[in-house]
């Protein structure tokens, strides 16, 4: 039976109800419902907002350094504890703090397969209680920018035949249908898809339960779609969370070895005055 190239970046609902109370391991919600997580979460999770803690608030960028040091200080979260990510969405924006602490060096970081609709399908234990770790000192020793994309290097990448973009939107949005998902502000001016980019939206790459398919079907999912290992991918979606997940399935589950995201994504290049923008299938 064939592997993830990393299998140990995925623990399961199991792993997680073994180990929840291992104080050498933190578990850590991510939601795109902020409020999910006061609703109920996994004992001992910490919750972490993506709009208030995981960028940015000033200037459209991702955590800086100190404030992630500070955050996982803050969390009780040491450089060799092991972090388990999950969350709403099968995992959005688990993957996009996954990405963000894999740049700032943290070796041990996992999600769980299926994510909180898996824990709760399982009617696995909840609570309501909110934990209060004990303060560290954390460190980050170093940033690497290997797995983010910028404007122009997605314009450069765009002209090359050794590079492929993947737009993991839905259809509607990659055509110019709709501009952004029903609910959701983030936006731009004008709707359609990166010339060139192919479009596989990234709930394909999970099954109905939330977990991730096997290494053969989402090795057939990409490549059919031209997106093999040998390529420089950049994937990008609106705002760059679920761009994440695939730029995690690529990288990780399936071992590309240049994989990057681009999370400026279409807010960022659907705004920009003169870039090319083609819409239709």
């Amino acid at each position: 039976m064939q592997t993830y190239a990393n299998p140990d970046v995925l623990v399961s609902t199991e792993w997680v109800a073994q180990h929840m109370r291992d104080p050498k391991i933190a578990i850590v919600e991510v939601d795109v419902d902020t409020a999910a997580y006061n609703e109920g979460h996994i004992p001992g999770a910490i919750g972490w907002n993506w709009q208030t803690q995981l960028c940015d608030t000033i200037r459209r960028d991702i955590i800086s350094k100190d404030e992630l040091q500070k955050l996982l200080s803050q969390s009780g979260i040491g450089n060799d504890t092991a972090i388990v990510l999950y969350g709403d969405n099968n995992n959005w924006f688990a993957a996009w703090a996954l990405w963000q602490l894999k740049m700032y060096g943290h070796n041990d970081v996992r999600i769980m397969n299926g994510g909180r609709k898996k824990w709760l399908a399982e009617g696995r234990e909840l609570t309501n209680e909110i934990p209060t770790p004990s303060q560290t000192t954390y460190r980050v020793f170093s940033y690497n920018e290997m797995f983010r994309a910028f404007r122009k290097h997605v314009e450069d990448e765009m002209k090359s035949p050794k590079a492929a973009l993947v737009d993991v939107r839905s259809p509607d949005e990659f055509t110019g249908k709709i501009l952004a998902p029903p609910g959701l502000p983030e936006t731009c001016q004008r709707g359609g898809h990166i010339p060139g980019a192919k479009n596989i939206p990234w709930v394909q790459a999970c099954n109905e339960d939330g977990t991730f398919k096997s290494p053969m079907e989402l090795k057939t999912l990409y490549e059919s779609k031209g997106i093999t290992s040998d390529k420089s991918v950049i994937a990008y979606c609106r705002i760059g969370e679920r761009s994440s997940h695939t730029w995690f399935v690529l990288k990780y589950l399936l071992g590309y070895p240049n994989v990057k995201n681009y999370d400026g994504s279409w807010t960022e290049w659907g705004n920009i005055v003169g870039a090319p923008v083609q819409r239709g299938g």
